[in-house]
């Protein structure tokens, strides 16, 4: 007699409908599940070193540096470099303060930019140097608890550790995409650097140096970010 289980493969079992189970098919579903974990596993990791990141320049509600600024323009045979300090404060804005080749200090509060005089009054003007402008906008909004705003403009791509890491910034609007290609911020526990790359392909690298804790600041300081004395 022969055995009924003779020519069946023996873990080729049946679904309720009579047929086999195909095990390409399995074998894929476990993959994908495994690709969706991994998946979900990076940007979860990608999410809390956002936010340490934030957290961590959060932290520092003042913050002093120099910097030196360099801009290319296919146009023109050499880089545009200039010098200077600033002051930045969270939920104030910053003093960009420019010391060679010429002197010029600018107040971006909000989304309003002031040339600043001696006496610390302050006159608006247009233009001015949109790129620090920017981002000096998205941090302020970043660092204030407002990430949703720079969310909604930018896809955020964190890399590194907390030791040492990179934000890069992609512009979600079609309309801000046709200009900027992307803003990349790098640092430790103070933003150390910043590059913007447009797609006309002129772009600015700012270096900073010296960061630290602001500290107190002037009457002449706080009159220009129009805080109270």
């Amino acid at each position: 007699m022969r055995d009924m289980n003779e020519g069946r493969h023996p873990c080729r079992r049946k679904s309720k409908s009579g047929h086999p189970w195909p095990h390409f098919s399995i074998t894929a579903l476990l993959c994908w599940v495994a690709l969706c974990c991994t998946t979900l596993s990076a940007q979860a990791q990608e999410a809390s070193l956002l936010q340490h990141i934030l957290d961590e320049l959060g932290s520092h509600t003042s913050v002093r540096a120099t910097f030196t600024q360099s801009r290319e323009n296919p146009a023109l045979t050499q880089p545009q470099v200039s010098r200077g300090q600033l002051l930045f404060v969270v939920g104030r804005g910053m003093l960009w303060q420019v010391n060679d080749p010429y002197r010029e200090t600018l107040a971006l509060t909000g989304g309003r930019t002031a040339r600043v005089d001696e006496q610390g009054l302050a006159q608006p003007v247009r233009g001015g140097d949109r790129g620090v402008a920017q981002v000096s906008q998205m941090l302020q909004s970043m660092l204030s608890g407002k990430q949703e705003d720079a969310l909604r403009q930018f896809d955020i791509r964190a890399e590194g550790s907390t030791a040492r890491w990179t934000l890069r910034f992609t512009p979600r609007q079609e309309r801000m995409a046709r200009v900027l290609r992307h803003i990349d911020l790098d640092g430790d526990r103070f933003l150390q650097g910043i590059h913007v790359e447009l797609q006309s392909g002129e772009s600015t690298q700012i270096r900073f140096a010296d960061t630290r804790d602001a500290g107190d600041l002037s009457p002449l300081e706080k009159r220009s970010l129009g805080m109270p004395p």
